[in-house]
């Protein structure tokens, strides 16, 4: 998979020690609009997607977070390696690590019916629905509307 770009913080040191957690993001276009989770408490948009788990394939991760956070049911055929985002940055949950990610994206196309999202607790508290946008109001919002703190990071990838 091909390197889209590179987000390196430089806010660590080298020497502590690293934790990997790679996610896998779906990119679905429909009449010129691409599917988004849109925090509807902060305001930013996201691609489907999340975290890949131990033992499981990126394509079965971008599968299965794609139908928990946005209802969408990808078909499975249509899967297409797009690239992937490049993420390094101090941990926020432990002192002297670095949190590196790997985010992967696939081109893929899904079901028209929706089902019922899963979502964890802070996608509930942050109130994630999909919502089909223009991308170019997408990163536009997340470039230049207020986010509740939120990590510009975070919005780029």
């Amino acid at each position: 998979m091909r390197l889209l770009f590179e987000i390196d913080a430089k806010n660590y040191q080298k020497d502590w020690t690293s934790f990997v957690r790679n996610s896998a993001r779906s990119i679905i276009i429909r009449e010129r609009k691409v599917a988004m989770v849109h925090s509807s408490k902060y305001d930013y948009y996201k691609f489907p997607g999340g975290g890949i788990e131990k033992g499981e394939s990126p394509v079965d991760a971008l599968i299965r977070e794609t139908a928990e956070e946005a209802g969408l049911v990808i078909l499975p055929e249509s899967v297409r390696e797009y690239g992937y985002v490049h993420r390094i940055q101090k941990s926020d949950h432990r002192d002297a690590e670095i949190f590196v990610q790997d985010n992967l994206y696939y081109l893929c196309e899904a079901k028209s019916r929706t089902v019922r999202q899963f979502l964890d607790d802070y996608e509930e508290e942050e109130c994630f629905v999909l919502e089909w946008v223009d991308p170019r109001v997408a990163i536009d919002g997340n470039r230049n509307k207020k986010h509740g703190g939120k990590a510009p990071v975070m919005l780029e990838r």
